[in-house]
């Protein structure tokens, strides 16, 4: 007959508890849907009108070319339901950047029904969660909010082994500027079939690297989906592959110092006293006309006229003539924003240089962390944990990545930029709007200009490119003036570019 001591049963008990939680592990990875979707309704106001709307929170998988699931991706579509002929109601296809960012930025700060609870300039409040979004431009499109792998809850999928791809299968697949191109375009393809919506005019709008992501879409999707679109939105750009190097690059960003100069109020009296825009204006003009042409003289420029630039350069970004001139008139982003308040001990912002930050010590010449960004991460986590779970109805217990791992990136052969001017050239149809916040240090808001100025060097199209400039940062509807403002340009610019019926798409004679 079998003894137990009473240390015999405990060990027996715990094996018995190993097993049943070997035995629940497998019975419950961790492990997000490949095909999921779930339709909340709701109402709202935008613009004094009230909108009914629904919102499908799913994922839908991307397909090899033998027809299996590689991956899948995480999306929010919004689809107003209290409209006739929803099928041709103009579509917005969102994506946000990094690489290696979900989109929840754009999605629950600037176009979408719902937004962060923040305060009238972006900075986090308590509680977390989230608003209404008065300014959505939901009442003249359909949205959807699109998570590129490894973003938000959008995941690589194992082979039919069990077996995941290696690394470098993973890059091949995903990870570079055209692979993540070549199957977004397919997704989207399969997207657009599912949902009915080929008979839409279609709009991309990419925010930061979303803006490489959507410029090479607008070809892919033309030329290899035959899906034309009737408008691309670049939000605080990348350089898109349009080379901008040596004194181009140092003189950009003179219009961004004097921006957030004038902002902390570190320019000159007599600057300081006009409204940004004159003083934009007026730096811009130096800029083309005698800052860039000083910089390109490199080492050999006349003494007396490097030292009338050194003095503009500081006059125009509160920096001191001698930290101009031991910068060589070449003043690095990563030492202004240690530079500027430096006599006050605060650092400013990479990407919004509103926003201000406190380092160990105030020597040094770059700072400590990003402040806005520790800000942004502090007020959007919450929130979309909170909206898609609980208003959304969305419930897994994947980890929602802010930003997911995507690295390293395959930057090679980036065309992104020729691949937008050759889709608009064979598409009349197809316009393009930047938008740019002027305290954005990060994509400055010059160097956005000086891309919608060379994407098309013969001067043809620029009639369909447009430029609109905030006063905040990268991600200048943050600021609630520029949510209002930003929206409406972006709802003006859909409504400008839905073509009437009828309308050709020809060149005229």
């Amino acid at each position: 007959m079998l003894s137990l001591t009473k240390y015999s049963i405990r060990s027996l008990a715990m094996l018995m508890m190993s097993v049943t939680l070997i035995a629940n592990a497998q019975e419950f990875n961790r492990q997000i849907e490949v095909e999921s979707a779930v339709v909340t309704e709701h109402k709202t106001q935008i613009n004094g009108e009230r909108v009914s709307y629904s919102a499908t929170t799913g994922t839908q998988p991307v397909w090899d070319e033998q027809g299996e699931a590689v991956a899948t991706l995480f999306y929010t579509f919004y689809q107003r339901t209290d409209v006739k002929s929803d099928e041709v109601r103009p579509l917005l296809i969102s994506f946000n950047g990094g690489p290696g960012s979900a989109s929840v930025w754009m999605h629950v700060a600037y176009t979408g029904p719902r937004i962060l609870n923040i305060d009238d300039e972006g900075y986090p409040v308590q509680p977390y969660g989230v608003q209404t979004n008065p300014y959505s431009v939901l009442d003249v499109a359909d949205i959807v909010f699109v998570n590129p792998v490894n973003t938000a809850y959008s995941r690589v999928l194992k082979d039919a082994e069990g077996k995941m791809p290696s690394k470098e299968q993973q890059q091949d697949m995903f990870f570079g500027v055209n692979a993540d191109i070549r199957y977004l375009a397919e997704w989207l393809n399969t997207f657009v079939t599912r949902f009915n919506k080929w008979r839409s005019p279609k709009y991309l709008i990419g925010e930061s690297y979303g803006t490489n992501r959507v410029s090479g879409l607008a070809l892919a999707l033309q030329n290899n989906q035959w899906m034309y679109l009737n408008g691309v939105v670049l939000v605080s750009p990348t350089d898109i592959g349009i080379d901008r190097q040596g004194p181009v690059k140092a003189a950009n960003r003179l219009p961004y110092f004097a921006a957030t100069a004038w902002h902390h109020q570190k320019l000159p009296a007599d600057l300081q006293a006009k409204d940004l825009y004159e003083v934009l204006d007026e730096v811009e003009r130096y800029t083309i006309d005698s800052y860039l042409p000083a910089l390109a003289k490199g080492a050999f420029i006349d003494a007396e006229e490097k030292q009338s630039v050194i003095a503009n350069v500081a006059r125009f970004s509160g920096l001191s003539e001698q930290a101009v001139a031991q910068s060589n008139m070449d003043i690095s982003t990563q030492f202004f924003w240690k530079e500027l308040l430096r006599d006050e001990g605060k650092t400013i912002g990479r990407l919004d240089s509103r926003y201000l930050g406190i380092d160990k010590k105030e020597t040094g010449d770059s700072p400590d962390y990003w402040a806005e960004l520790t800000s942004w991460l502090h007020s959007f986590t919450p929130a979309i944990n909170y909206y898609l779970r609980e208003e959304l109805n969305y419930k897994t217990d994947i980890k929602y990545n802010m930003f997911g791992p995507v690295r390293p990136w395959d930057r090679t052969n980036d065309n992104t930029g020729e691949n937008l001017r050759l889709a608009m050239a064979q598409n009349p149809y197809l316009n393009v709007l930047i938008q740019a916040g002027y305290y954005d240090g990060a994509t400055n808001y010059f160097d956005a200009k000086y891309t919608m100025w060379q994407l098309d060097p013969s001067g043809k199209m620029k009639e369909r490119l447009s430029f609109k400039g905030y006063r905040s940062g990268h991600m200048m509807y943050l600021r609630r003036q520029d949510l209002e403002l930003s929206n409406q340009d972006l709802r003006e610019f859909i409504k400008n570019t839905t073509v009437a019926p009828s309308a050709p798409a020809e060149y005229p004679r």
